[in-house]
């Protein structure tokens, strides 16, 4: 596939899109051996060779992770109050791996984790609306008339939500708590235990089962697996990753 020059040496982590421009007017980007100095140039990085200063780019291979997050760890890469992180349950992984949106501290369940940024950036942006399904448990019977406020959209600190789709699944009368599957498209910070809150019922336990297509099923809490090629495909195919600057 081309792409502009510029995006490719970008990708290649050696500079931003602008300082990558710079690079190439001031002469200093060959393809094939070539100098390059327009912007407009587009390349095939699969088989064109690009060098920056006479050095040929490398491209860092891509992973694609999917975590079994569990309770009790912090969706980052460190933690300055020394926290366990999901880090440290991919460490195997040769590359320095980071989690597409968050989970909070207390919630479990389905954490893609990648060094792909551009896929990164696009499935988290809200306008590729990939939904999230959740399995919260709530005090509390919640009436359908709330029920129907998260639906429509409610009004939190930071806006009103999108839409949401809510499906009543258990109530247990002896603890008077309530399993409820709630599917959203958005990912603000710990948005569907605001939601909860918001009706008056608060969450007492919350675990995410599905990020767009993917699910648990297979994975053993704190594990994770590498995603197929059919499955990356299928995620790209999703967030629509054309760079609409290339068309």
């Amino acid at each position: 596939m081309m792409e502009r020059l510029q995006k490719v040496i970008s990708q290649a982590g050696v500079a931003s899109r602008r300082h990558a421009e710079k690079l190439i007017t001031d002469r200093r980007v060959s393809v094939n051996g070539k100098i390059v100095a327009e912007l407009g140039t587009k390349v095939d990085p699969a088989r064109d060779v690009v060098a920056v200063d006479n050095e040929p780019l490398t491209r860092e291979k891509k992973y694609y992770c999917l975590l079994y997050k569990p309770r009790g760890m912090v969706t980052t890469l460190s933690d300055p109050e020394g926290r366990r992180t999901v880090a440290t349950l991919v460490a195997d992984v040769p590359a320095r791996l980071y989690p597409v949106g968050r989970l909070d501290y207390n919630t479990e369940g389905v954490l893609l984790l990648t060094n792909d940024g551009p896929l990164t950036n696009l499935l988290t942006h809200p306008s590729h609306n990939i939904l999230k399904t959740y399995i919260a448990e709530v005090v509390g019977r919640p009436a359908e008339d709330n029920l129907d406020k998260l639906r429509i959209g409610i009004n939190l600190s930071d806006g009103v939500t999108a839409p949401a789709k809510i499906k009543i699944m258990k109530y247990d009368h002896e603890n008077d708590t309530t399993k409820i599957e709630i599917i959203i498209s958005e990912g603000r910070n710990r948005q569907v235990r605001r939601m909860c809150e918001a009706i008056g019922h608060p969450v007492n336990k919350l675990k995410r089962v599905k990020f767009a297509f993917l699910t648990l099923e297979g994975l053993r809490r704190g594990r994770y697996r590498h995603l197929s090629l059919d499955e990356v495909s299928e995620l790209k195919q999703l967030a629509n990753p054309v760079d609409k600057a290339d068309r």
